[in-house]
């Protein structure tokens, strides 16, 4: 399997995702949410795949990324709580961003507000940039093959599955 090839599919889902949800910011705050949360579960399942990991099929990959953390750039990796925490959080409102809150009985309309669904979006575009560049920094060492005699952490521990088509 190319997991280059599918982490640019997943970024560019997760992009129309992230498009989605600003659109509508203005008045849709639960869709909002979900929108977001499907756009970070697949730019953090595409950062997997960049450097060989083959992401698991639940939602939250946030423990994999720490249990992880040295496949990626040190930059990367100081990122990792914080994108982890926002993969968490937005996991936790999946369901009820579509489905309300049963118990209550209240529809997904009623659950939120414009600071949730601010929050939730802002998150999205913190993860997604930081998983498009890390992208970017392996496309370039694949165009340079740098990663043959990259002094990186990043490429001695993933030795360069990361960067192979």
């Amino acid at each position: 399997m190319d997991n280059i090839k599918m982490a640019k599919s997943y970024l560019r889902q997760a992009e129309e995702r992230l498009k989605h949800a600003k659109e509508a910011l203005s008045d849709n705050y639960a869709y909002v949410i979900r929108q977001s949360q499907e756009a970070v579960e697949l730019a953090l399942k595409a950062s997997l795949r960049i450097v060989g990991i083959e992401p698991p099929k639940f939602h939250d990959v946030g423990p994999i990324l720490r249990r992880n953390a040295n496949s990626f750039p040190e930059w990367f990796r100081k990122e990792i709580d914080k994108m982890a925490s926002i993969s968490r959080m937005l996991r936790r409102e999946r369901e009820p961003s579509m489905y309300g809150d049963e118990e209550l009985a209240l529809p997904p309309d009623e659950l939120y507000t414009f600071e949730d669904a601010k929050t939730a979006l802002d998150g999205c575009v913190f993860v997604l940039n930081n998983c498009k560049k890390l992208l970017d920094e392996v496309e370039k060492c694949n165009k340079s093959n740098c990663w043959k005699g990259c002094e990186e952490d990043f490429h001695k521990t993933s030795g360069g599955v990361g960067h192979l088509k």
